[in-house]
């Protein structure tokens, strides 16, 4: 019953796509003009529950909810409440990545439904710069969405991704704002997924080099706390704020390697970076839960070691679909 991969990582984590659809367009994610998936290929949300129960029961304690923006789905706020009810009894942690454009009128109701803890995407807080990386959107909207969030007791987590040429030198900023608002911060590397409007290579900045750069104006300290993603961790100073690093391409984290992904049309991918998947709304409509063991088992099998990013000049994304089909 055990959820054990050929490399022999067991996995905890699920992190599953509520919908791919976004009302944000950030350059490094979307092309501009987006197809979506017909609302009558998604799961619905009583099969996303059913699957992500049968995940639970076989030893998966930790759940992601992400898109897309996951706040754009109708009554995801029942789904939530449902998924809540298992953690201390199984799960021990459920948490949602949000843009936060809607966290204000959602963000109660998310406490309420038992998520703690939530990662906001926010690449600049320069509403002309929010603005041109999101294409259209309002970096204050997004802030009162987080002090939103804060006044209810959600802890918040930021996710910045560091693009060379429009917000790596905001960076130091950034981290002095978390720390002042008492966030934790992640940086992420930029990765090859979906083809969009830009070289992603011209934007790729290694972590490294982020890392020396802050190492010299912050006092950062190695921190062993583990959220059951890939981030690396480092406490700023003795403030409440940790920085957390998320490199696929400079320092490879495949080796623990402990999650799955659940898109919102029912594939199940074993790896970011791979297009190898197996069709979990087919198993579960055709052959109830027997048949989406089965195909969660035949998925499992096929774990790849690790993924294939690498960012160069001319290369094609390392797979076709964009990140908001899978799911932050």
């Amino acid at each position: 019953m055990a959820l054990v991969d050929p490399q022999g990582r067991t996995i905890r984590y699920l992190r599953i796509s509520v919908t791919d659809r976004c009302d944000l367009r950030c350059r490094y994610c979307m092309a501009e003009q987006m197809t979506f998936l017909p609302r009558a290929k998604l799961l619905s949300l009583e099969e996303i529950a059913i699957i992500a129960e049968r995940f639970i029961a076989r030893g998966v304690n930790k759940i992601r909810l992400s898109g897309g923006e996951p706040l754009v789905r109708r009554d995801v706020g029942d789904l939530v409440r449902r998924l809540g009810r298992h953690v201390g009894a199984g799960l021990d942690e459920l948490t949602m990545t949000t843009n936060a454009t809607r966290l204000a009128q959602y963000a109660a109701e998310m406490v309420d439904a038992g998520i703690r803890r939530i990662n906001v995407s926010l690449d600049s807080l320069d509403p002309d710069r929010f603005r041109y990386i999101t294409r259209h959107g309002d970096v204050k909207q997004v802030l009162a969405g987080i002090a939103a969030a804060k006044a209810v007791g959600l802890a918040i987590k930021i996710n910045m991704v560091a693009l060379a040429g429009l917000n790596e030198d905001e960076i130091p900023a950034m981290l002095q704002w978390c720390v002042d608002q008492g966030h934790d911060l992640s940086l992420i590397e930029t990765m090859p997924l979906g083809a969009i409007d830009e070289d992603r290579t011209d934007r790729f900045v290694p972590l490294t080099r982020v890392f020396d750069d802050l190492s010299a104006r912050f006092p950062l300290l190695r921190d062993n706390h583990r959220t059951g993603g890939p981030a690396r961790y480092w406490r700023v100073g003795d403030s409440e704020t940790r920085l957390g690093l998320i490199s696929p391409l400079t320092a490879n984290f495949c080796d623990g390697c402990n999650r799955v992904r659940l898109t919102t049309e029912g594939k199940l991918y074993m790896c970011l970076g791979h297009d190898d998947q197996v069709d979990l709304k087919g198993a579960l409509r055709d052959g109830g839960i027997d048949g989406l063991d089965q195909a969660i088992d035949q998925g499992l099998s096929r774990k790849p070691a690790r993924h294939d990013f690498r960012i160069e000049a001319g290369a094609a994304p390392a797979v076709a679909r964009h990140m908001s089909v899978t799911g932050g």
